[in-house]
């Protein structure tokens, strides 16, 4: 990922922000903002630190997805947790920030493709067939931490050799 590309996030949170200080009347301070979020998730808030976490691959991949919706979506998760205290992640109020701030409808996932990022699988099998796990849940399995059960057949899923 490009400096270009981490100071137009940076920007487009400068904007959101000074956004909604003069909506509000009320200075909000800029967040922490750091590219190392990892996994499927694009990006994430972390409330209690102000900080705001990006993807850098799907960053990289889907620039005009992450102006445009990941970070006012992120934003509006600081913005709810300094103006309602704890809420909801993607509830009402954060909700109402989305549409009255951004005219955006928040959405919880983003449709981005995630084949770049994805983790290892791990192939179970119920009755009804063959289930895919994440190496987080196939782990927990392993060290006999969990059991997980089929949605559909309500059998316990068992490693598939």
């Amino acid at each position: 990922m490009s400096s270009h590309t981490q100071q137009l996030i940076i920007n487009k949170v400068e904007h959101c922000i000074n956004h909604a200080s003069s909506y509000f009347g009320k200075s909000f301070s800029l967040p922490k903002i750091n590219f190392n979020q990892r996994g499927k998730i694009a990006g994430s808030a972390r409330l209690q630190l102000n900080e705001l976490r990006f993807n850098p691959i799907l960053l990289s991949e889907n620039v005009d997805a992450f102006l445009n919706e990941v970070v006012p979506h992120e934003v509006c998760h600081l913005l709810a947790y300094q103006l309602f205290g704890k809420v909801r992640p993607h509830g009402k109020e954060w909700q109402n920030l989305m549409l009255k701030l951004f005219n955006l409808r928040g959405q919880t996932y983003h449709r981005m493709d995630v084949s770049n990022v994805a983790g290892r699988n791990f192939n179970y099998r119920c009755q009804c067939g063959q289930v895919k796990l994440s190496i987080r849940r196939h782990n927990k399995v392993i060290r006999g931490q969990q059991q997980y059960v089929c949605r559909k057949c309500a059998t316990e899923l068992t490693l598939d050799n």
